[in-house]
């Protein structure tokens, strides 16, 4: 029998509480990300409607890049076009949306302590990556790994889980994607990585024609700092494929 309801639960009332803050933002300010409907919030859960569906696929990849650049140029037109990607931009609700860098610069330094990277050097290109992908206009992140989407039957998509939910720039979302999927089904093709691209630039476009600019190089960028930044999640969560591109990257000859 299918359930109705599918309940969350969390380590503490304040992520709970996060959780819902970050769902209601989205459910504001990005409407073409499609969400179940949040039915009870509890003092260290949420509970949501129950989606019967699958997670994303590589075939999916173009789809999701239209929703993700769509959601991302209407969440900047309704929001973010107001916010600094290196500063926290405080919700309506006066909860924080973390800002890009920070955090972000505290897990490189992680992953060099648990051996992900090989030396300071290899430490130092991640953090000058970081550093150059910090301009722009400001979209956000919310982990686009394959089991955050749940695609019925009838090829609607559902966006689940908002536990993170941060500032990043235009195209890094789309990043964690697409290294996701290549690290759960497998390589991607070059020109399947750049047809996404592109449906992803014209579609934040439509909101603004200065959103859709995210180039291959910066794509590129933000693609050797998921590499990373998600190393210590390999063998786990479905994560099976290890990133082709992973070692040039950590030996500090970063483009």
């Amino acid at each position: 029998m299918t359930p109705f309801h599918f309940t969350k639960h969390y380590e503490t009332p304040a992520k709970a509480a996060d959780a819902a803050h970050h769902y209601g933002w989205l459910a504001t300010h990005a409407k073409p990300l499609r969400q179940p409907a949040l039915t009870v919030i509890g003092p260290a859960s949420l509970t949501f409607e129950h989606v019967d569906g699958r997670h994303a696929l590589a075939e999916d990849l173009l789809s999701l890049a239209e929703l993700l650049g769509d959601a991302h140029g209407a969440a900047w037109t309704s929001d973010l076009h107001a916010a600094q990607l290196d500063m926290p931009h405080k919700l309506w609700d006066g909860s924080l949306l973390a800002a890009f860098r920070s955090c972000r610069e505290v897990a490189l330094r992680n992953r060099l302590e648990k051996g992900f990277l090989p030396d300071t050097a290899a430490l130092h290109a991640m953090l000058t990556l970081l550093e150059r992908s910090a301009d722009g206009p400001a979209a956000f992140y919310k982990d686009s790994n394959p089991r955050n989407f749940l695609i019925t039957e009838d090829g609607t998509i559902f966006s689940v889980d908002t536990d993170d939910l941060t500032l990043a720039p235009f195209g890094y979302d789309l990043a964690k994607l697409i290294t996701t999927l290549i690290m759960t089904h497998g390589p991607i093709d070059p020109p399947d990585i750049e047809e996404a691209l592109n449906s992803y630039n014209h579609a934040a476009a439509r909101h603004d024609a200065q959103l859709g600019a995210t180039s291959r190089e910066r794509l590129g960028d933000f693609l050797a700092l998921h590499a990373v930044l998600t190393a210590p999640y390999a063998g786990r969560h479905g994560y099976r494929y290890g990133w082709p591109h992973q070692s040039q990257h950590t030996q500090g000859t970063s483009s």
